[in-house]
């Protein structure tokens, strides 16, 4: 039995349904379900995303029988649309669109108007009635077809196209008249022949290399270039959706616009969306046009609601019965053709981290949502886009132009007029603004390195718009107030300003107000809908989250985050201090034991001082300290008031081809333990002082870059000494408890060994990522680059866990130190990963008892740990 390609939808059944997005991708399976819950869509099919597996695996060829299916699929849409592909009296036209099994907006080619030739056209223009609007679908689809299908560049047909109007005195596209579209089409064909790149007439060639084309732009720049960005694996592909056209350029009682259930920017409960009359869909998308409102509003453009009124009404029991079906905002493509209301696509829609946690909340109140279900509508990444800074409302601004709030936020910086320069600038460690007239899916890199982005077209629906709050950065889009200049890379407002490249320019995405200079910046606060969110949050979660944090100002931030502890506090980055260093550089100067020991005791303080801050700031919450770490050359200086040789040869005395392999961590208590000593009995001689104020204390002492018990036991029994000797000094006590960083692959292998001497496991997984896989985290960003394109890795293994590796090593420790000390042991992760919400999916499924991440993160762990529990509830 051969494999089913093809699948089917239209008249209100489909074969399809939205569970089978894996194999329909996203738009086919949604297709699907929109003929299921009764909505009126033109009937198609979907070619599946084994076709585009196959496809690359086998040199870009199709399998024998897909075209087959694809003929089947075709006689399946004209039974139920009743036209007939390539017929020269009722012709049917198709679309040809991607659908990846998560939304990539822009980032894939899409086909219009496929089918048309020298004679359909003739048949659709007989027809129709209508001769401009015939030629007008046949000019857009050549122009469409050459450039996506057939690699041609673009400008040459725009240019052609601008220099009629220009010749004519036309301003917009519409004016064009029947016998203009059909001198267009001429030059188009003209410009074909020219260049070599012949449009083919045979409308099932057409179909066959649309399909083609849409698989192809898979492996497009800017689509790797989004799946890098959102981790998407490149073995996922494509699904291709073929399916009837609608016509809304089809007269004045035509139109297409893009709807959302709810405002995606704030997340207001209404309805909200632009349309354009007499357009087809990508003059919307593409900002060609300045779109009309789809409700009544006090811009004085006509709105929908005014213009056609009751299929107005038809689109809002639509925007209703949909998102009481799918239970999450709607983003929804329609198109109107002569009157009638067809939907061509909805999906979940991209919205800021505002409106999503908004939307959450006020959908549970509204009985729409669990609180369970409302948490997981919300991108833990996306909460980091609400704990950074907005415009100081004090500041003086002066606003030089507005636009469209289309992705909210405050952003800074300096102006910059292409993508390639926004990159270049980012990664020199410049904040720039890419200013652009309008931006396309090749932008994607230049976005994604810019502080915000400014457009002088486009709407709210445009691919500005879109991508922009899809990554939460601020935009201000469609702005009519200025014009920008390649060129001269400068953007002039109508009031006279004129800002240059390199120019220091502001946006408040939410109000679309672009600002001249740099304006400072404020926190946000983070009450309301927030407050509400994370308090559900955490009633749901199990794992504990606390903070990386050594200074009181960090520890601090983390505890207003709600930080249930420090996870990880570096000992060494409290000697960096220029108060601190030099007694630092004299311990490491010393040449014995005893010149150690002094330098030490006048570290003692200062150690601490800072355990103080950190014990009465956490009040009761745990505080795990790691002794110190980096090898001690890290704080030697190149003069300290000995002699240039004495430096020169302590240095090469210290010198080490791999030092982060080296004299560091337990190894430098070990070799010298007077080191351990004092930062001993600075932790607890802190934690007595603290406990006489009133104050819970809960220390834990970490040892690490641990290969052995041995070496833990060691470490352990100097601990315990200098805290027994300390005791009896003082007569007073403490309770503490010892672990160790499990960061080495010989620690996670012999966990239940170590776990027989150890009362908590911080797992150091930036360590252990580094030492399993070979890599430096600092060297090898260039390699990662080629390896993620190449899908030997789907995402940075240093940002997020990787999972088939270094993830079987820590399953395994966890299960060893388990089977060791059952839950008497806490199991916690102190790397980069405890932030990371893909991470932390992983570690709750292990069985950990907590997360830690710096404290700007704790929010985002927060909301991951409690999704992690509501997808893997843990037995009780």
């Amino acid at each position: 039995m051969s494999n089913k390609w093809v699948y089917t939808f239209g008249n209100g059944a489909a074969e399809g349904r939205a569970d089978m997005r894996n194999l329909l991708g996203g738009k086919g399976a949604n297709l699907a379900e929109m003929n299921l819950v009764g909505l009126p869509v033109p009937a198609g099919f979907t070619v599946t995303t084994d076709v585009c597996t196959y496809y690359y695996a086998n040199n870009q060829t199709y399998p024998s029988d897909l075209m087959d299916q694809v003929r089947a699929g075709i006689a399946h849409v004209e039974s139920i649309m009743g036209k007939k592909f390539a017929d020269l009296e009722n012709p049917l036209l198709v679309s040809v669109r991607s659908g990846a099994r998560v939304s990539m907006p822009g980032m894939m080619d899409t086909v219009l108007n496929l089918g048309l030739n020298d004679e359909t056209v003739k048949a659709l223009a007989k027809i129709s009635g209508n001769e401009r609007f015939a030629y007008d679908s046949y000019r857009r689809f050549i122009m469409m077809f050459s450039e996506v299908v057939m690699g041609a560049d673009i400008d040459l047909f725009e240019h052609t196209l601008e220099r009629m109007k220009e010749d004519k005195g036309y301003k917009q596209d519409t004016e064009l008249t029947a016998d203009d579209l059909k001198d267009l089409v001429e030059k188009f064909k003209e410009i074909g022949v020219k260049i070599g790149k012949v449009f083919p007439q045979d409308p099932w060639k057409q179909l066959e290399m649309g399909i083609g084309a849409v698989f192809g732009s898979w492996m497009s720049k800017k689509a790797i270039t989004y799946r890098k960005l959102n981790n998407i694996p490149a073995d996922w592909g494509t699904a291709v959706n073929v399916q009837a056209m609608v016509f809304g350029n089809s007269g004045d009682d035509s139109a297409t616009g893009v709807c959302f259930s709810r405002d995606p920017a704030t997340g207001e409960n209404k309805y909200y969306g632009e349309y354009l009359i007499n357009a087809q869909g990508e003059d919307v998308v593409a900002g060609i046009r300045t779109p009309q409102p789809m409700s009544k509003d006090d811009s004085g453009r006509l709105s929908l609601e005014e213009a056609m009124p009751a299929v107005y009404k038809e689109l809002c029991d639509v925007r209703e019965k949909l998102e009481r079906h799918y239970k999450d905002m709607q983003d929804m493509e329609f198109t109107i053709e002569h009157g009638k209301l067809w939907m061509l696509q909805c999906r979940n829609g991209k919205r800021t981290a505002a409106a999503a946690v908004r939307m959450a909340v006020e959908m549970v109140s509204e009985g729409l949502l669990t609180k369970e279900e409302a948490i997981l509508r919300v991108g833990a990444d996306q909460l980091d886009h609400l704990l950074h800074p907005m415009l100081d409302p004090k500041a003086e601004k002066k606003v030089i132009a507005t636009g469209l709030p289309a992705s909210p936020g405050a952003a800074v910086g300096m102006a910059v007029f292409n993508a390639e320069d926004a990159e270049k600038w980012a990664a020199a460690g410049k904040q720039v603004m890419l200013i652009r007239i309008e931006t396309s899916p090749e932008d994607i890199a230049g976005m994604n390195a810019a502080q915000g982005v400014i457009t002088a077209r486009g709407g709210m629906t445009s691919h500005a718009a879109v991508v922009a709050r899809g990554m939460g950065t601020p935009c201000v889009s469609g702005s009519p107030d200025i014009k920008i200049d390649y060129e001269s890379k400068t953007l002039k407002t109508t009031s006279g300003v004129v800002i240059n490249e390199g120019d220091w320019i502001s946006i408040d995405g939410a109000k679309g107000q672009i600002i001249e200079g740099k304006i400072p910046t404020v926190s946000v606060e983070l009450t309301g809908n927030f407050g509400t969110l994370m308090k559900w949050v955490d009633e749901i979660k199990t794992l504990t989250v606390k903070a990386n944090a050594e200074t009181p100002r960090d520890a601090k931030q983390a505890r207003d985050f709600g930080a249930e502890g420090i996870g990880l506090a570096r000992t060494e980055h409290m000697f960096f201090d220029p108060s601190r260093i030099q007694d630092m550089r004299e311990m490491i100067l010393a040449e014995d034991e005893a010149g150690r020991r002094a330098a030490l005791a006048k570290l003692l303080p200062y150690q601490k001082a800072d355990f103080i801050e950190l014990f009465k700031i956490m009040d009761g919450l745990p505080v795990t300290i790691r002794l110190i770490d980096p090898p001690l050359h890290e704080f030697l200086p190149h003069t300290d008031g000995k002699s240039v040789e004495y430096i020169k040869q302590r240095a090469e005395q210290l010198h080490e081809q791999n030092p982060m392999l080296g004299h560091r961590g337990c190894r430098l208590a070990i070799t010298y333990p007077e080191i351990c000593e004092m930062q001993t009995r600075a932790i607890l001689s802190a934690a007595l002082e603290v406990k006489k104020a009133g104050i819970r204390v809960f220390p834990e002492i970490e040892v690490p870059l641990v290969g052995s018990k041995k070496e833990v036991d060691i470490v352990k029994a100097v601990i315990d000494a200098t805290a027994q000797s300390l005791f009896a000094e003082t007569g007073e006590s403490v309770e503490y408890t010892v672990g160790s960083m499990i960061e080495l692959p010989r620690a996670a292998v012999l966990a239940n060994e170590i776990a027989e001497s150890c009362e908590f496991f911080e797992f150091g997984t930036n360590d252990l990522t580094q030492t399993t896989l070979g890599m430096s985290r600092d060297d090898t960003a260039k390699i990662l680059d080629e390896y993620r394109a190449r899908g030997v890795y789907v995402a940075d293994p240093f940002a997020s866990v990787d999972q088939l590796g270094v993830g079987l090593l820590i399953k395994d420790a966890v299960k060893k130190a388990r089977a060791t000390r059952g839950e008497h042991i806490h199991l916690g992760v102190c790397g980069e990963h405890g932030g990371d919400p893909e991470s932390i999916m992983f570690f709750h499924q292990c069985g950990f008892n907590s997360v830690s991440c710096s404290p700007f993160r704790v929010p985002i762990a927060r909301l991951a740990a409690a999704q992690a529990a509501v997808k893997y509830p843990r037995q009780n």
